[in-house]
């Protein structure tokens, strides 16, 4: 698909606000690019929503304009005019769409400052969030197993999580339920087990859904680093040397292994 001015302006998006994922997608081959794109575009503007008011009201609107590009979506309807939103609406199937209404629903969370009531809505929002994403870029790559692909899209989400830590502190959420330094390692563990999980599975994605995947290539070492060193998590020290980061993701794309 050529990339119209909609699609660069996804592009340009995702290289300003999530450049661990415009890296991926430039790893990822050519034909994937444009759907991944617009993806993580619109990954970007909803995760962003809850944020861009005070007033929970109009964080609440701005949410819900996306719960209805997604109904749209999956309706197969018409979609309103928005740079990110039109593209979406040509590369994304209506049953994958589907998807964008759990993930709506849970970024209400991000409005309000109480935390998750437990670990199973902490889990359903990972699931909702970065499961989901995950499950839509696969989905539209290649055949793939849902419960694969979101089991990796969970130990990637956790791994995201943890590394956002200090900023949700910052802004006077309360992002754990068991902040301690066992609560951190016992957390990083789950992740660390859903990639394994996921990657004992491996042949159940195919190789052009396994492009999809590339995005959580550091969720791995995150994850090891908050086991192993868990109040690196509090000073927002996770990941690796640029050098490291990229020279791994260049492997793991040539290799084709997430």
């Amino acid at each position: 698909m050529e990339f119209d001015d909609d699609l660069k302006g996804c592009a340009e998006l995702v290289r300003q606000g999530d450049p661990d994922r415009f890296l991926a997608t430039m790893a990822a081959p050519v034909a994937a690019r444009p759907v991944l794109f617009a993806l993580y575009a619109f990954n970007l503007e909803l995760s962003r929503a809850p944020w861009a008011s005070q007033e929970s009201m109009i964080a609440e609107m701005r949410v819900q304009w996306w719960r209805d590009v997604g109904a749209e979506l999956a309706e197969s309807q018409p979609v309103r005019r928005h740079y990110v939103a039109t593209p979406l609406g040509r590369l994304l199937r209506p049953d994958l769409a589907g998807h964008i209404d759990a993930m709506a629903e849970a970024r209400r969370w991000d409005i309000y400052r109480d935390p998750f009531d437990d670990e199973a809505a902490f889990e359903a929002y990972i699931d909702a969030t970065s499961g989901s994403l995950m499950w839509m870029a696969a989905g539209s790559l290649g055949e793939a197993d849902e419960n694969t692909v979101r089991a990796f899209g969970r130990g990637v989400g956790i791994a995201n999580w943890l590394r956002a830590i200090p900023e949700l502190e910052k802004q006077k959420r309360v992002p754990m339920l068991d902040g301690t330094a066992e609560g951190v390692r016992r957390l990083a563990a789950q992740g660390y087990e859903s990639i394994q999980t996921a990657r004992k599975d491996r042949s159940s994605v195919s190789k052009e859904a396994g492009a999809a995947l590339l995005a959580g290539w550091q969720a791995h070492d995150i994850l090891k680093q908050a086991m192993k060193e868990p109040e690196r998590v509090a000073v927002g020290a996770l990941g690796s040397s640029e050098f490291r980061r990229r020279t791994s993701l260049m492997l793991r794309a040539a290799l084709g292994r997430w």
